[in-house]
């Protein structure tokens, strides 16, 4: 059974060595050197402290992946507007953990009067595009060539799902 909740300090371990893991290992985030404990747990208290969720999913005693949301851009005229992460340790993928980890940011997004999540994706990852397109997403713009990892340039894809009317 996965359950999940809300992240807590004692958390920030096991997120980093997801964070870190998918920085040496994959093209999901485009980091090419590996973050210090430091930093992620002042991510994660900036992420607390502006009322953001920093969600954790808890499966076989292991935290089994990650996820949170925080403005897009930094302007003021995006404070509707959100941008998502969410990351899985090694052997948890194909599990539907991802879809239980979005499937509850997007409730908290929706209780929170989000308007707007945007998901910005490598579109070398098709798992992670077909879960946004399950869960209502939609592409909203491809950008060729504006990353580079791994000695090759990276194409990213853009996909949103609007929440509120208003």
């Amino acid at each position: 059974m996965t359950e999940i909740r809300d992240a807590t300090e004692g958390d920030v371990a096991a997120i980093l060595g997801i964070h870190n893991a998918a920085i040496a290992t994959s093209t999901a985030i485009w980091d090419t050197e590996p973050v210090d404990h430091d930093e992620r747990l002042h991510w994660y208290r900036d992420r607390v402290a502006a009322g953001y969720p920093v969600l954790v999913a808890e499966a076989a005693g292991r935290i089994a992946g990650y996820a949170s949301y925080a403005q897009w851009r930094s302007k003021s005229g995006y404070r509707h507007t959100m941008e998502h992460s969410v990351y899985l340790a090694d052997g948890f993928h194909g599990r539907g953990i991802a879809t239980l980890l979005m499937t509850e940011l997007v409730a908290r997004a929706t209780k929170n009067d989000v308007h707007a999540m945007v998901a910005v994706i490598g579109s070398d990852n098709p798992a992670s595009i077909a879960l946004h397109d399950k869960l209502g997403f939609r592409v909203v713009g491809r950008m060729p060539e504006v990353g580079r990892k791994f000695d090759r340039w990276l194409d990213l894809t853009l996909m949103q799902l609007t929440l509120t009317a208003e």
